[in-house]
């Protein structure tokens, strides 16, 4: 078994806890037109359409959201009775509250855990990853699957691709892909590679900085982005994970490297170092959730403004603690999380879905979901019949 394996997949034997210990919704959630903002809300599990069914508990997959869906693909669980890994794609419909495993054509992809994924206009863009054993079979090319076409296809690139690997992060950021660290299941890197998406040409960063002021070799860490600079969140090793009281940026402009200093909440309290957590932007407002800091699972939710670096420590608690899991957030501004490890003793993961708004719904938001709290049934209907109920074609498109 590789170093980056034995800890990461199930290794410490120490039970799941953490900050925010695992109960409840969390306390203190605030009031809005809605409901509550911070808040963690359990999604029922309900049937998938036509009563098919629902994702089985994995961990070390990912998913991405639009206005309408989660897109989830990929992941791992070794006490899956067919395959430990999860050569699928699902979507779950945020209006109807179905899951539907969406079935697809072309080159999906064979390296399923700790991928990276993006959603680009209506691709999704995967890359890297590791199939089984963990380390022996590492991918290094990028698919992209249209969701509206449903089809799967290799994205042949020019120039010098990453090496194989798995547990990296990646952004886009005008019109280029960013890829950052992962691991090779023995070797952990600090490789900077840039993608541009339409010359579809790779190229090494190579950054204008001692090796001294790089930031340390990781894996299963988050990036994000102001447009200007791309920020590193945490990650580690298998035996390490990395505090976020300091965080690397890289300046797409200099390309140098530099480290910011964070500021705590309360004058002194800073998230705890983690590693497998999510992370999810909301324009230049950062929140990192769950992951774990080499002794516990996590269930905390922290925000980081990327103007001010100021960390907030929001009021909401994971109703379990969790890593390895995967978060998304929709354009409306509210956080979808799934899956992950819950016990480390038991190994024991889940397919739970929780949502939480992260920003104040707009009006439109609100009275969408007062329509569906109403009328469950109102994506029976056909088109012209919505039509005719005055619903908008977007609208309409959420529920078709």
């Amino acid at each position: 078994m590789s170093a980056a394996d034995g800890e990461a997949w199930g290794g410490n034997r120490q039970r799941g806890g953490g900050a925010g210990g695992g109960g409840g919704d969390g306390p203190a959630a605030k009031a809005t037109p809605g409901g509550l903002l911070n808040r963690f809300v359990r999604l029922p599990p309900g049937p998938g359409r036509g009563g098919l069914r629902v994702p089985p508990a994995r961990s070390g997959h990912r998913c991405v959201a639009d206005n309408a869906n989660l897109y989830v693909f990929g992941g791992y669980n070794p006490d899956h009775r067919e395959s430990p890994l999860f050569r699928e794609l699902w979507r779950y419909n945020f209006a109807t509250g179905t899951w539907h495993q969406m079935g697809t054509e072309g080159d999906m992809p064979e390296e399923l855990a700790s991928m990276s994924l993006v959603l680009h206009g209506n691709n999704l863009l995967v890359f890297g990853g590791t199939g089984i054993p963990f380390g022996e079979s590492n991918g290094n090319e990028v698919h992209v699957c249209n969701v509206k076409y449903k089809r799967w296809a290799v994205f042949n690139c020019r120039g010098k691709k990453p090496n194989p690997i798995y547990g990296q992060a990646m952004t886009i950021i005008n019109g280029s892909l960013y890829v950052f660290g992962g691991t090779t299941g023995y070797i952990y890197s600090t490789d900077l590679h840039k993608l541009d998406l339409n010359t579809r040409e790779w190229m090494q960063l190579k950054p204008n900085n001692m090796h001294c002021d790089m930031p340390e070799e990781r894996y299963r860490h988050e990036i994000a982005h102001d447009g200007q600079k791309i920020y590193i969140l945490g990650g580690g090793t298998s035996w390490t994970a990395y505090s976020l009281d300091k965080i690397h940026a890289y300046n797409l402009e200099t390309n140098t490297w530099e480290e910011i200093a964070t500021k705590p909440y309360r004058k002194k309290e800073f998230p705890a170092a983690r590693r497998c957590h999510s992370c999810v932007q909301i324009k230049n407002d950062v929140f990192v959730c769950g992951g774990y800091n080499g002794d516990v699972i996590l269930g905390d939710v922290w925000k980081l403004s990327l103007q001010t670096f100021q960390w907030v420590k929001l009021p909401a608690v994971m109703p379990e603690p969790v890593y390895f899991h995967c978060a998304a957030v929709t354009p409306a501004g509210c956080m979808y999380v799934h899956g992950g490890v819950v016990d480390i003793l038991l190994n024991r993961r889940t397919g739970s879905l929780f949502k939480m708004w992260l920003a104040v719904p707009s009006l439109l938001e609100l009275s969408w979901e007062k329509l569906l709290g109403s009328f469950p049934h109102v994506a029976n209907l056909s088109r012209s019949q919505l039509v005719h109920l005055g619903l908008t074609e977007e609208l309409i498109e959420r529920l078709k």
